[in-house]
Formats: C-alpha cells, sequence, structure tokens
C-alpha cells in the first residue's frame, strides 16, 4: 500500500512515549493520533510520584483533559489544534487471532499491539503505525505485518555526527604556533586558515612536526586563545580533552558544559575539582545524579532507611571525593575544607529526584550519568538554572542503563547537539582513559 497525501497516517500510542516526552501529541503534524485505554490505565499508574516519569504522566493527561474539554474522544476524535491532526481514545474489543494465537499471556503490551491491528482492519485505506519506544514490542509488530517505529522526534541525527567539541589541525603555520607562546596566548583567527567555521568554545590541537599547542576559539574577538594545563585542587590533566574540559569547567563566561567519555576517562572527577577550585564563586556545589537501579529493582528492595538505599548509588561521587582529598595530607587546609563544607553542606551529594523544587542560584550543580536522562528531563533541570549558576552534565552514551533510551535519543546527546555553537556552551568528548592500565586493557579488549 502507497501513502496518499490525502489521508493522514494513525499512529497508535505506547505508554513509554507518553512518558518520554508528554507533549509527543504535538509532533505528528497533520496525522491522527490513537490512544489505547490500556495506555490511560498504565499512566493511572505512574501519575502518583515525585519521579519525572510521574510528572510526565500528569502533565499528559492534564493536557489531554483540558484539549478537550467536555468533548468526548469519538471515533471522529478531537482537533489537536489548527494544522494538527486530532486524537481518540480506543476502548479494547476482541482479541485478534493473531496475537491470541502468538502470545499466551494476555498484557498491556499485547492488548497495546492487539489495538493497533484492529484500526488496521477497521481502516484498511489509511497507514496504521504502532509508536513504541520498546524494541521488543515493534519487533512483535512487525511479526504480525504491523508497522512499529520509535518516537525520534528528539532523536541525534547520527552519532558519527555528533559534536565532539574538538579537532585536530595538521601543518599549522609553524611560526604562529610559536606566536602562541608569548604572553598573552592570543592569535587572531585568520591566522590560521585551515580552521573553517569554528563555533563558540571549540577547541584546537595545532600540530606541525614536533610543535603543539592546545587553544580555544573565543568568539567575542574572533581570537584562539591557548590552553594551558593548570593545577586545579590538585588536578593535574593528563591529556589534551582533559586541559580542555578544566579551561571550560572554570571559565565564568561558560555556564553549561558537557562532558562525555567512557568509563575512565576523568569527567566527574575534573568537574568536581573545577567546583571546588571556583567555590567562593557559588552558594553551594551539587552533584546528583538519576538513580537507575539495576536488574529493575525498586529501592524498597534494600536494607535500611532512604540514606542507606540511596548510598549504593551516590558512591561513585564519593570515590571522586576522595580522589581529590588524597591529593593533599589530612592535615593539609585543602582536604579539611571538604569535610567541612560536607557538614554545612556547601557541598552536598544526592539524588537528582531531590534536586526538583530548589532554586538553583549561584550554584555549581554537577548532574552525572546524564545519559540516563530523557531529553524532558535535561530540559528541565537547565531551565531551573538561576542567576550565578553553572550547570555541568557528565556521562557515558554508550553506556545507558535506561530501557527505552538509546545512544541518540537520550538527553546528553540532544543536548549537544542542540546547544553546539551557543557562546555560553561548551562541550569536549574525553577519549583517553586515564584511571589504570590494567582499566585501559580491559576496555579496549573486553
Amino acid at each position: 500500500m502507497t501513502d496518499s497525501p490525502a489521508v493522514p497516517k494513525l499512529f497508535v500510542l505506547d505508554t513509554n512515549v507518553i512518558l518520554h516526552d508528554s507533549g509527543c501529541i504535538q509532533n505528528f503534524e497533520e496525522n491522527d493520533i490513537a490512544i489505547p485505554i490500556t495506555v490511560l490505565e498504565e499512566l493511572d499508574h505512574f501519575k502518583r510520584g515525585n519521579e519525572a516519569i510521574n510528572f510526565q504522566a500528569r502533565d499528559f493527561l492534564r493536557s489531554i483533559d483540558e484539549l478537550t474539554g467536555d468533548n468526548l474522544l469519538t471515533a471522529q476524535g478531537t482537533s489537536l489544534g489548527p494544522g494538527l491532526g486530532t486524537i481518540r481514545v480506543i476502548l479494547g474489543s476482541e482479541i485478534d487471532p493473531r496475537v491470541k494465537a502468538a502470545f499466551a499471556a494476555d498484557t498491556p503490551d499485547h492488548r497495546i499491539l492487539n489495538c493497533a491491528l484492529l484500526l488496521q482492519k477497521r481502516e484498511p485505506n489509511r497507514r496504521v503505525i504502532l509508536v513504541t519506544k520498546d524494541t521488543n514490542l515493534r519487533m512483535k509488530a512487525k511479526g504480525l505485518d504491523l508497522l512499529a517505529q520509535d518516537y525520534t522526534t528528539d532523536k541525534v541525527e547520527s552519532f558519527d555526527k555528533l559534536y565532539t567539541g574538538k579537532r585536530v589541525i595538521e601543518d599549522a603555520p609553524s611560526e604562529v604556533i610559536s606566536q602562541f607562546y608569548n604572553e598573552r596566548g592570543l592569535v587572531p583567527l585568520e591566522s590560521v586558515p585551515q580552521i573553517t567555521h569554528p563555533l563558540p568554545n571549540e577547541n584546537f590541537i595545532l600540530r606541525n612536526g614536533s610543535k603543539s599547542v592546545l587553544c580555544t576559539y573565543r568568539h567575542a574577538d574572533q581570537m584562539l586563545v591557548r590552553v594551558e594545563k593548570l593545577n586545579t585542587y590538585g588536578i593535574v590533566p593528563r591529556n589534551a580533552e582533559q586541559a580542555f574540559a578544566l579551561r571550560m569547567l572554570t571559565d565564568d563566561s561558560i555556564k553549561l558544559v558537557t562532558l562525555a567519555g567512557t568509563a575512565g576517562t576523568g569527567k566527574t572527577l575534573l568537574a568536581l575539582a573545577a567546583a571546588l577550585e571556583c567555590r567562593q564563586k557559588y552558594r553551594q556545589i551539587l552533584l546528583a545524579r538519576p538513580v537507575v537501579p539495576l536488574s529493575n529493582r525498586d529501592l524498597g528492595f534494600l536494607p535500611g532507611d532512604v540514606d542507606a538505599k540511596l548510598d549504593p548509588y551516590m558512591q561513585p561521587l564519593y570515590d571522586n571525593l576522595t580522589v581529590i582529598r588524597h591529593q593533599f595530607n589530612d592535615q593539609d587546609a585543602a582536604a579539611q575544607r571538604i569535610n567541612e563544607m560536607r557538614e554545612s553542606e556547601k557541598l552536598l551529594v544526592t539524588p537528582l529526584a531531590y534536586i526538583r523544587g530548589r532554586s538553583l542560584q549561584r550554584i555549581f550543580f554537577i548532574i552525572d550519568e546524564a545519559q540516563n536522562l530523557t531529553p524532558h528531563e535535561v530540559k528541565t533541570i537547565i531551565t531551573r538554572a538561576g542567576e550565578g549558576t553553572k550547570i555541568v552534565l557528565t556521562g557515558d552514551i554508550r553506556q545507558i542503563d535506561q530501557p527505552y533510551l538509546d545512544a541518540l535519543s537520550n538527553g546528553l546527546s540532544y543536548l549537544i547537539h542542540r546547544m553546539m555553537g551557543q557562546p555560553i556552551y561548551g562541550h569536549v568528548t574525553l577519549e583517553k582513559g586515564e584511571r589504570s592500565a590494567l582499566a585501559d586493557l580491559a576496555s579496549e579488549l573486553l
């Protein structure tokens, strides 16, 4: 069957699409949307709680209620607005023989699949497409000759095209490299013709034989500025990418920084060291990370009170604090200062869910494991930034623990793609592991 431009498609939404983006119904252009009654039933289970998915469920249900008013979600559907299609709720019905033959269990996924197959039968002259972020459900649908797609509105186009924040320029003019080592360390952009279309705060490694220099592009005056390897609260960068990262982390004019890289590249350690170095400029240093229980085990399964339950998930942040503290003797003022800041909550480690509702004024806010956030969650966090706040997100976009996110649809990738080129934003992808020779070997061979 070929698509006719006069006949809108009919998209059947799975629950996980709504929990991923509560505003998803505005992104299907002139096409129509069907919501299986099973989806509303599942949303009812998610509407209570303080996690991001709970807010998404409540927001979607409120928006549907406001949109429909006193109208019923009949077979004709309710208009979503000018230039958009309609939305309707599909009640349960008889089980399609194909579903009954293929699946023994009666599950919400199978009911949603059955609903889409029912619409396919009822409306044979239009294309019915199941939209779900569940890979397995998509495979089941395709096995029953039903079109199924991922929700890709907020997905990055290609992993290979994702901005890395740095470029290597070979055969740069030798005399220009020498100019960077004068007192000011500034060189006009036009002095390096090999650099084309630089983005604000983009980093460069200029080489010519044995000579090299690290520099970054300052968009305000179109100058290249030399980047030095500075000692930041006892932490010294071990490679070019770490030097770039520390420069952005300690630059007051850059309010948003993202650091991507595999385990052991130093993302969180660098962010924390920079925060401690710049502590006097901020009211508080916050370290947060999303709590993603392994094996789908809820926190309630762990023994102890809330602090005991959360401690295993926060331990990587404490480990980085320990690394920094061990750069100094126990009697050193820098080491004692870390303990004092923790006791007075000037330095606070907390689950990300506890941040909601807080006022983020003059805060150095580090969000670890940001690849486990959805694009909507990242937007919610950043839009809370008040005056004088700096936000740093770190993560490994190849190591995602959320079942409905991948390297292209997670919040960190989305943020990098959307923010690149903004004057107050900086990014660098860390590539070289610095944890240990054993860790590097395992990462490469295993």
